[in-house]
């Protein structure tokens, strides 16, 4: 199955198994965990779960369903193992395919935690990050939007949708279409985070800069970025 983890955010240490295709927990995992909100009984619908990490948190926070998605071939075979091994197996189903197309239609959630692939497809296959190759789009927010569009037919009236954001991707397009869709748009937490030297000295990334697509500061020798997460709720 590859090899081993150890997740050391909210609810942690966990070892975490995965593979050549599975999106490893970032600092945005971190973040999401943080602040993730479930009450006891809610449904969840975990969009690009990755190694099942923010799946396995929710369903011990006392979620009674999660349906966790994600495009890596193998989501199912490595989610499931993890499941197993932290004792919530019950709890949690894994869908191998886009975003929440593998999901039953008739399925709900009260929390929907939206952490799929937001950076430029270019600057995704620069940075190495995403194993299974590919980024948000051109801009880095058409995939996010989509997943907004398509994840407002499965939240409850007085659900809640977490969603990162962050200054590699046109993130003004994202929050707009946000707050058109869902009205409450919260911001919870952000965090600075240095970028690599080889990706910060890339020529896509300053393509990307000068077309003001992404956003970067400066400290001392660092290029930095911000990432940022949302709750989202529907206007009552």
């Amino acid at each position: 199955m590859g090899s081993n983890i150890n997740w050391k955010g909210r609810l942690g240490p966990m070892r975490l198994r995965i593979s050549d295709t599975t999106f490893r927990p970032s600092t945005i995992s971190g973040l999401l965990a943080e602040v993730l909100h479930v009450e006891p009984g809610d449904i969840v619908i975990d969009v690009g779960c990755g190694s099942g990490i923010l799946s396995i948190i929710a369903a011990k926070l006392g979620a009674s369903r999660v349906h966790a998605v994600d495009k890596s071939p193998d989501v199912v075979e490595v989610g499931s193992a993890n499941a197993v091994e932290h004792g919530v197996a019950d709890k949690i189903i894994f869908y191998q395919g886009d975003l929440f197309a593998p999901i039953p239609d008739d399925v709900e959630a009260d929390v929907i935690i939206g952490d799929v692939s937001g950076i430029p497809d270019r600057l995704a296959d620069d940075s190495g990050w995403f194993p299974t190759k590919g980024g948000g789009g051109p801009r880095g927010s058409e995939l996010p939007i989509r997943m907004l569009e398509e994840a407002k037919r499965r939240l409850r009236p007085m659900g809640r949708l977490f969603l990162p954001t962050g200054t590699l991707q046109d993130e003004a397009a994202i929050i707009q279409r946000a707050r058109a869709l869902y009205g409450r748009v919260k911001a919870l937490t952000n965090r600075p985070i240095p970028l690599p030297s080889q990706l910060a000295a890339s020529a896509t990334l300053k393509d990307l800069i000068d077309r003001k697509i992404v956003t970067v500061t400066r400290r001392g020798s660092r290029l930095l970025w911000k990432a940022q997460v949302w709750e989202l709720s529907p206007e009552s």
